[in-house]
């Protein structure tokens, strides 16, 4: 039997979703300071195919905004699955900040900067 968790690893920004302590899947972010509050661009989610069909995305996603919703962060939903997700989940509605220009320019200089 799989032992699966989730946890927030800031320093790689991501959530994670781990089968007995290795990572089998992670929900990739940025924060944003450039609006009226905090908020919390995701970008990437991935399951590792081997444990795909299982509604470990879900549970990643779940366990992903619900911690940013705490931790006072607006969702940014750039991620093609982390903006499905939100329209089946009407209840992170009242936290979800549409995607602008300005996100995106943000999530550019952001990750180009990373693979220098």
């Amino acid at each position: 039997m799989s032992q699966i968790t989730v946890r927030h690893n800031p320093g790689h920004q991501r959530f994670e979703i781990l089968d007995a302590g290795n990572v089998i899947g992670k929900a990739a972010y940025k924060d944003y300071d450039g609006g009226a509050s905090p908020q919390r661009i995701f970008y990437h989610t991935v399951i590792n195919e081997e444990y795909g069909g299982q509604g470990l995305a879900g549970q990643l996603a779940t366990a992903a905004l619900d911690e940013t919703v705490s931790a006072g962060f607006g969702i940014v939903p750039v991620c093609p699955y982390i903006k499905k997700f939100l329209t089946k989940h009407p209840e992170y509605e009242a936290n979800t900040v549409r995607t602008a220009p300005a996100h995106l320019e943000f999530l550019d200089a952001a990750l180009a900067a990373r693979t220098r």
